[in-house]
């Protein structure tokens, strides 16, 4: 297995049950539509990576069952359950079931920024040859990546998720810890009607073809 590990957290996209605050500007089919394309860019890019570096590939889902994500998303990649908890706690068990097993390097990333590329997904396994931690700001106050070398359960403690200090306190966190962290691009995410405009090659087409054994 490969010393590195790249770990995305996704949604199922049935309609209704996901990116619901887009519901309004998009509809509840357009809103589950964004999700499966903004995944499968996500999984595109990630792939593209990995023809040019050993990468083990991880899908971290909700919403759905392992079968029907591998149908979806191909057989070629790993698939586990978030289970439950806060986002915080789903993360944490992520990175420290991947350290456990050996891997050295290990970033996640969500799939709410189409501005996530392949440029930023290799910068993140190089910068954390030399630093602890990597993070990649989202304008919203929080992050769409982040990368470790060892797992830290304690910036995943006493946040809250999914508000605008979600950054920051992670950063304030570390602080004290005497760590190197690595800041990559600001990007913005698509999570309500007004992200859209800003980020019109969220709602792009996409080619995407699975392998298949």
């Amino acid at each position: 297995m490969s010393e590195d590990r790249l770990i995305i957290f996704t949604r199922y996209p049935v309609p209704g049950k996901t990116k619901t605050r887009l519901i309004p500007a998009l509809g509840v089919e357009g809103a589950a539509a964004l999700q499966k394309q903004m995944t499968e860019r996500t999984v595109a890019r990630a792939r593209q990576l990995r023809q040019e570096q050993p990468l083990f590939l991880e899908v971290r889902y909700e919403g759905s069952r392992a079968s029907s994500m591998q149908e979806w998303l191909g057989s070629d990649l790993a698939f586990a359950a978030q289970r439950s908890g806060h986002l915080g706690l789903r993360m944490a068990r992520a990175f420290q079931q991947a350290f456990r097993v050996g891997c050295k390097r290990v970033v996640l990333v969500g799939t709410d920024c189409p501005g996530l590329s392949v440029f930023l997904l290799r910068e993140a396994f190089h910068h954390l040859q030399d630093n602890e931690v990597v993070l990649g700001p989202a304008r919203d106050g929080g992050y769409y990546l982040l990368g470790l070398r060892f797992f830290l359960p304690q910036i995943f403690e006493g946040i809250s998720w999914g508000t605008s200090t979600v950054l920051e306190k992670t950063l304030r966190t570390l602080g004290p810890l005497a760590l190197s962290v690595f800041l990559l691009k600001t990007l913005g995410d698509v999570d309500r009607p007004e992200d859209l405009i800003a980020s019109q090659q969220a709602v792009s087409p996409v080619h995407f073809h699975p392998p298949r054994n």
